[in-house]
């Protein structure tokens, strides 16, 4: 029987890190002549030696888990890795193997501000983590725009515990229940920027939940960087600037293989309305270093001066220019089966209080 023999490259950015690079030999389904670099910092030298012979001889099929398991045993416990990790080392082999996908293998589109009822923008983000999956759609940014008032609370949440329904009522507010965790989302018209990500879960291979987050939003700190905003990922899911809170963000995996990650992130929040129609209590603000609600929305307004449509427009054109995407739209198919997703589902009484 002949030997079976290919050569494979992978290159992975840790988010804040340096480069990691691996040059690997695939014979008969196992790794060989496993050669790692890059301009990360490695103690003591011979460690890097390490982590190669660690590599050689596993599964070309070993999962991340299963490979930052095995160069962790390898490595003396006196070794210091700077700018990298095990688990970088497994999404750069996963790479090389085709196995995890970085932002260049794919050609994004982008879906500018769409105004749809609320009903719509939730039903739309599982049909499109859905389309994206199955390979019916390529990875997409979606921007919301919103008609209505509306609180779109997260998948686990309670709704009695979340939303004042007579604050609701008097405000004319929609109340939806998202298929994503995370908590809940007060907005109106003009005064939030929601954005959807629809990728396949190859992009996020091999990274934790918690690092899954910056990852996917780098394009955002850029965006905001150029407003002349410093932000970050206060862990686990919040973006923050040095005055405060300004979004959060949520995703949900699909058993498709399609992924949806949200953020929404606060414009010109009534902070007044929204005390009203969302029950946020003490337990909640308990680690957040402040007693108000209130000062926990810092709208972007305040922070760049600019209007809502001149910051999304600097987001797309940043998205644009770091990965190459295109400009499309929801296609008639899709609003038919977002509408008979909101029909069958996202505006039924089983599904908005089915925690009630």
């Amino acid at each position: 029987m002949s030997e079976q023999q290919e050569s494979r490259h992978g290159e992975y950015k840790v988010p804040g890190g340096k480069l990691v690079v691996v040059d690997l030999q695939v014979r008969n389904g196992v790794l060989d002549s496993v050669s790692l670099s890059g301009d990360f910092f490695l103690e003591p030298d011979d460690a890097l030696e390490d982590i190669n012979r660690a590599l050689n001889g596993l599964s070309a099929d070993s999962t991340a888990e299963q490979i930052a398991l095995a160069v962790r045993s390898r490595l003396h416990p006196d070794a210091v890795l700077f700018g990298f990790s095990p688990e970088a080392v497994a999404i750069t082999v996963r790479r090389a193997l085709a196995k995890a996908t970085g932002w260049a293998d794919h050609e994004w589109e982008i879906i500018p501000p769409t105004p749809l009822s609320t009903h719509m923008h939730v039903a739309m983000d599982e049909v499109l983590a859905e389309e994206v999956g199955a390979g019916l759609r390529n990875p997409t940014l979606r921007f919301w725009e919103w008609e209505t008032p509306s609180v779109v609370i997260g998948s686990f949440q309670s709704l009695r515990n979340e939303v004042d329904p007579e604050g609701a009522e008097r405000h004319g507010v929609t109340v939806v229940r998202r298929i994503s965790g995370g908590g809940a989302m007060f907005m109106e018209h003009g005064n939030a920027i929601t954005y959807s990500l629809y990728v396949p879960q190859s992009l996020v291979d091999g990274l934790s939940f918690a690092d899954s987050y910056p990852f996917l939003d780098a394009w955002v700190m850029e965006s905001l960087e150029r407003l002349g905003i410093k932000a970050w990922y206060q862990p686990l899911n919040d973006i923050a600037t040095d005055q405060g809170k300004i979004g959060g963000a949520a995703q949900k995996r699909l058993s498709s293989g399609g992924m949806l990650h949200h953020v929404t992130m606060s414009y010109d929040i009534d902070a007044d309305k929204m005390v009203e129609v969302l029950r946020i209590g003490k337990e909640k603000l308990s680690d957040k270093g402040t007693r108000s609600a209130k000062k926990r929305v810092d709208p972007l307004r305040r922070q760049t001066g600019l209007s809502r449509e001149e910051i999304i427009d600097t987001m797309m054109q940043t998205f644009t220019e770091r990965y190459g995407a295109k400009t499309t739209g929801i296609t008639d198919a899709e609003m038919e089966r977002a509408k008979k997703k909101v029909e069958q589902k996202f505006d039924t009484s089983e599904w908005i209080t089915r925690v009630p």
